[in-house]
């Protein structure tokens, strides 16, 4: 017996992956996380499949079931929003299934930054501009580690995808202006994936009015970076007719080439 831990995607139930698809249609017990996860995900599941909705449940209820499953030799799907590595919360799972002897495996899925990307038609890492992502969360319920409080995380001016913090957007604001720049450019998205998505872009200095105008209170991503919005950006290396590399090797025409099935 197994626990799939399956990343759902964002939203849309074509952007979880084959994998993931396939774990679904084949195991008997599928728990999901009920407020992030369509259930259009589950249509594909077995008729006779026990179908959980782990909204209302708490982490000992959600391990009895995976418990019970075990002792009847049953593989579980343990459904998850985005990518499941990504604030899945499947540390605390896992670990538990360490103490327990239950065997367990992991099927990434579509981050929301990702996503939001491409709602967006952005690319994260521009030559010249930005080549690194910080993926991170405003501290509220949970503390962050001194470490990496924002301020200290705005300093290498990388592209920022900031998690559950719509709610504190001026106090985000602040707290960035500093590093960034007033003029800097921000978007809000909003439910990714969903179809009732949406999102707003702006500057750091006109963001938070537009974030209330807009009423995103919950389920928003913050994407902050001069990459959505570049003056200007490199080429990049790889595709440069200049420079060779090992597929490469001499400068020349590009010829496209077929490659054989």
């Amino acid at each position: 017996m197994t626990v799939y831990f399956v990343g759902a995607g964002p939203g849309d139930p074509d952007l979880i992956t084959v994998k993931g698809l396939r774990c679904i249609e084949r195991c008997p017990v599928i728990i999901y996380a009920g407020s992030l996860v369509p259930e259009e995900i589950l249509h594909c599941a077995a008729e006779n499949a026990t179908v959980i909705d782990s909204a209302s449940l708490n982490l000992d209820e959600t391990t009895q079931l995976a418990v019970e499953a075990n002792e009847k030799g049953q593989d579980v799907a343990r459904v998850h929003s985005g990518d499941p590595s990504i604030y899945g919360a499947i540390g605390e799972q896992m670990r538990r299934f360490d103490e327990l002897g239950i065997d367990y495996e992991i099927i990434p899925g579509v981050t929301a930054a990702s996503a939001s990307a491409a709602l967006l038609k952005k690319e994260f890492t521009l030559s010249g501009v930005s080549q690194t992502v910080i993926y991170t969360r405003y501290a509220s319920k949970t503390p962050m580690p001194e470490r990496e409080n924002l301020s200290a995380l705005a300093q290498h001016g990388a592209t920022l995808a900031i998690h559950l913090g719509v709610s504190h957007i001026h106090k985000i604001v602040k707290e960035l202006i500093p590093h960034y720049g007033i003029d800097c450019p921000v978007a809000v998205c909003y439910r990714t994936g969903w179809p009732d998505q949406d999102y707003v872009r702006g500057t750091l200095a006109d963001i938070v009015a537009k974030v209330r105008a807009k009423k995103f209170t919950r389920t928003s991503l913050i994407l902050v970076g001069h990459v959505l919005d570049p003056a200007s950006f490199d080429e990049s290396y790889l595709y440069d007719v200049s420079k060779a590399h090992i597929y490469r090797p001499k400068v020349k025409p590009a010829v496209a080439r077929k490659v054989k099935r």
